[in-house]
């Protein structure tokens, strides 16, 4: 590949040799920081190269690298600022929000949930019915008895049978 038959390459070339060093400095002492300047400065020179064709004629090339990276950091401060409030609106949430829980509580639900599941299964029909009627679905006593055509006072005998099953199984686990 020949320079002559790519002239916008040459310019590219010359251009990031000729000023690279120069706005490479001006941006290390706007931004304080080594690194930060370098990512603006290759951005400056990447924005020139995919402009492609659409680039004018430089005759004052520092002022238009100037501008470009000015607009670049504009660009890059807009950003932050937003990166910056939705960090702030997730802290926010985070504080609202419980904690998720990690592996290891998650497998002692898992594991206490089973042990509850076979406690349940080890129970007549009639106090498996009378636990998931009242602890998942919420009905009081007296429907339960009417749905199970038994008493009060028995629904209440198989809750109590069905929570001393569950916390023998759970306790289990503790030992």
């Amino acid at each position: 590949m020949t320079s002559a038959k790519y002239p916008l390459q040459q310019d590219m070339a010359s251009l990031y040799g000729e000023h690279h060093a120069w706005l490479l400095g001006w941006l290390r002492k706007r931004l304080g920081c080594g690194h930060h300047a370098a990512d603006v400065a290759q951005d400056t020179f990447l924005r020139l190269v995919s402009a492609g064709d659409r680039l004018p004629r430089l005759d004052e090339p520092r002022a238009f690298l100037t501008t470009t990276a000015k607009r670049l950091l504009t660009d890059r401060s807009r950003r932050q600022a937003i990166e910056q409030a939705y960090m702030q609106e997730l802290e926010a949430l985070a504080g609202q929000l419980p904690c998720f829980p990690s592996p290891d509580e998650i497998l002692i639900a898992v594991q206490s949930l089973e042990r509850i599941a076979a406690a349940l299964e080890r129970l007549s029909v009639r106090a498996r019915d009378a636990f998931l009627l009242h602890f998942l679905e919420g009905e009081s006593h007296a429907v339960i008895a009417a749905r199970l055509g038994v008493s009060t006072r028995m629904v209440h005998k198989y809750l109590v049978q069905a929570l001393l099953s569950c916390d023998a199984a759970v306790g289990q686990a503790c030992l």
